[in-house]
């Protein structure tokens, strides 16, 4: 904004059409947050540039501003209704309908004149800067400096109507800092229409450095990386749609230019909307990801999909449990070595060792031996017993049955297409019979030896079919606790690993019912240093539940299961209570189960701006390198059913490649089933 002014009357236009546009926007009540950010503001201050840079201030110049700023923000509402409907912004277009109105109309108007100020534009530059901004200007329009340089700068400089290097050098630096993404996807559109240019020598002379900024550079910036999920597919769409909106501004000018108008951004907007819909299109998933929530930044944009992608996908899927009680191992995972192949490779087999690793407690003769045999076996999830085989002969130790592969086995339906199948059973154990309804957690039946099972296993598996022996696919379960390499920790929607021993946790009533934040729960917070609040629960429209602080009016979206409270999101200031809370309890484990660690990603914009971020920034479509971890561990200071009392410690972790250190580090302390206290302290190394 700040370059507009470099023509004090373009910037003075340009500021006063936003404004006008804001206040419309909020007298004729349309949607606020849209407001807020700039939806219906922003064709209306590049109009005001534009006219402020062609025509003399008169009122003839002022009453068709405002009809035109008026006649903007109605086709951005009416634009926005149309093409949101298929998930399209409306970029640019009110702009480029609305000034081409403008330049067919001024010929009719004769109070409107053409302004020779671009002619004359350092006079411009000496009313606001006097002759120090002027001397400005004049050394870096003479300084050496490559020819493409100079025409990088002055193509981004012509984004706001303005032709000079001291502005484009000026909106380079302020892109660079506000995102890195954006930056690198400048320089390729800027240098792939350089080079497509030379293969077909469009323009011998050089591209237009309107066409360049308001097209070209433009269009790969908004394929690249901000209406799409950054990554090394967007950039390669990002080169194709340069040569693409090339070819669309030399033919759409030649139709243009019989009115005498100029392209502006049209092609731009053309090859965006079509890119976009084409990619809403695909069936093949994963490569070109549209941005789901638009964060107006490529960096958060695409650390909060990674970030939610690894956290969050899950999280509205019915949830699958483990089958048992107590702790069991798995003893063939995924695509196992000995049965777990071909079609029914997705599945999971389970025993149960000692501290020695042994499966029997004194001598491998008789089933009844082994630890799982006749052990409970818990419905995984809820539903109805689909079918049952359960008069099966139990093996003994080391045969098999292969006429009857899979045992005595039932099949649970959970939802359509949705079954679970439990096998290698023992004969008579079931405590259902088809058609029963079942509760996660309720006995069905127990383990046994029966079908093609040497030992006593409990065969485990999801499936789309009713039937027994159907094929298997990958289903995750919803939350357990795994001891890996020595660390015990929670996993959520995760698959077990071989050789993992795992159990389902116990949840703690008074962890439970510190964090449960119900819609309406009120708490006041204080801090030395910092101005007391008020914090509120609230759920939005979409059934998401946040704890609002009406101080800072910063929010922070969170879920709770029957054993997980975590948060998802954070909106507002970071230097707040509220912030701190964010981070201290990211996720929390409600239970006080020994030494069991909560672990978890934070997304990579809550990083600090230091010159490794700025690497990862700019590598980030392509490679990750840089985490930030996060991790917390309960302790139960007292057992007394009246007065319960839990610490829990927390921290972050910030890594770059193999280096680690920790740079948050928290303390909540849970009394009388609620949170009494939280001590945040910073920076502390590992």
């Amino acid at each position: 904004m700040t370059v507009t002014f470099f023509n004090p009357y373009a910037g003075i236009t340009g500021l006063i059409a936003a404004l006008f546009a804001i206040s419309l926007s909020y007298f004729t009540g349309l949607f606020k947050p849209s407001i807020k950010n700039g939806i219906y503001s922003y064709n209306a201050l590049i109009i005001g540039i534009g006219m402020g840079s062609l025509f003399n201030f008169n009122m003839a110049f002022w009453v068709l501003l405002v009809v035109i700023v008026i006649l903007s923000v109605v086709l951005s509402a009416v634009l926005q209704n149309r093409l949101g409907k298929y998930g399209l912004p409306f970029l640019s277009l009110p702009f480029v309908l609305c000034f081409w109105i403008v330049l067919l109309v001024t010929k009719d108007f004769a109070a409107i004149n053409f302004s020779f100020r671009n002619i004359y534009w350092i006079n411009n530059v000496y009313e606001i800067g006097n002759q120090n901004l002027v001397q400005l200007l004049m050394f870096m329009e003479k300084i050496e400096m490559p020819s493409l340089l100079s025409t990088f700068f002055r193509a981004l400089s012509s984004l706001y109507f303005q032709n000079n290097i001291l502005a484009g050098l000026l909106i380079a630096i302020g892109v660079l800092i506000h995102s890195r993404i954006i930056f690198s996807l400048l320089i390729v559109g800027f240098f792939t229409a350089y080079g497509f240019n030379f293969i077909v020598m469009a323009y011998p002379e050089g591209i237009n450095y309107y066409l360049l900024g308001g097209n070209f550079i433009l269009v790969s910036v908004a394929i690249g990386g901000f209406f799409v999920i950054p990554s090394r597919h967007s950039y390669f769409w990002a080169i194709l749609s340069v040569p693409i909106t090339f070819i669309i501004a030399m033919a759409l000018g030649k139709i243009t230019g019989q009115w005498q108008l100029p392209v502006y951004s049209m092609p731009f907007c053309i090859t965006v909307l079509s890119l976009l819909y084409f990619f809403s299109l695909k069936t093949q998933k994963g490569k070109i990801v549209l941005t789901p929530l638009q964060l107006f930044s490529p960096e958060k944009n695409l650390y909060n999909y990674l970030n939610a992608k690894e956290r969050l996908l899950n999280s509205n899927t019915i949830r699958i449990h483990l089958p048992f009680i107590g702790k069991w191992m798995v003893s063939q995972g995924y695509d196992g070595t000995i049965t777990h192949k071909g079609d029914w490779s997705k599945a999971l087999d389970f025993i149960i060792v000692d501290n020695e690793l042994k499966t029997y407690n004194t001598f491998p003769s008789k089933p009844e031996n082994f630890y799982c045999f006749g052990k409970p076996v818990l419905a995984p999830a809820n539903g109805y017993v689909q079918s049952i085989e359960d008069s099966i002969e139990d093996n003994e130790i080391g045969k098999i049955n292969q006429q009857q592969n899979w045992g005595n086995s039932i099949v649970i339906k959970h939802a359509e297409g949705l079954y679970s199948k439990l096998s290698h059973l023992r004969k008579y154990s079931f405590k259902v019979k088809v058609d029963d309804y079942v509760k996660q957690g309720d006995i069905i039946a127990a383990c046994g030896n029966s079908g093609r099972s040497p030992v006593p296993h409990l065969h485990f598996q999801v499936q789309t079919t009713p039937h027994i022996g159907s094929k298997t696919f990958a289903y995750p379960i919803a939350h357990y606790i795994a001891n890996t390499s020595g660390k015990v920790v929670v996993k959520e929607f995760s698959v077990p690993q071989e050789t993992e021993i795992v159990y389902n946790g116990t949840s703690n009533p008074a962890l439970t019912k510190a964090f449960e934040f119900l819609p309406g729960y009120n708490l006041s917070v204080k801090a030395d240093g910092m101005e007391d609040g008020t914090w509120e629960v609230f759920t939005d429209a979409y059934n998401l539940s946040y704890i609002y602080c009406h101080n800072t009016k910063s929010l922070a979206y969170f879920k709770q299961t029957e054993m997980v409270f975590y948060f998802t999101a954070y909106e507002g200031e970071k230097n707040t209570l509220l912030y701190y809370f964010y981070l201290a309890c990211y996720k929390i484990y409600l239970s006080t189960d020994p030494e069991v660690l909560a672990i978890d990603k934070f997304p990579l914009q809550l990083a600090k701006i230091t010159l490794n971020k700025w690497l990862q920034d700019i590598f980030s479509p392509f490679i990750i390198f840089s985490r930030l971890h996060y991790e917390s561990l309960n302790k139960a200071e007292s057992t007394d059913f009246l007065n319960p009392s839990v610490t829990i410690t927390s921290k972050q972790i910030s890594q770059f490649l193999s280096f680690k250190k920790i740079t948050n580090q928290s303390v909540i302390e849970i009394r009388n089933d609620e949170i009494s206290t939280f001590t945040f302290l910073k920076q502390q190394t590992l």
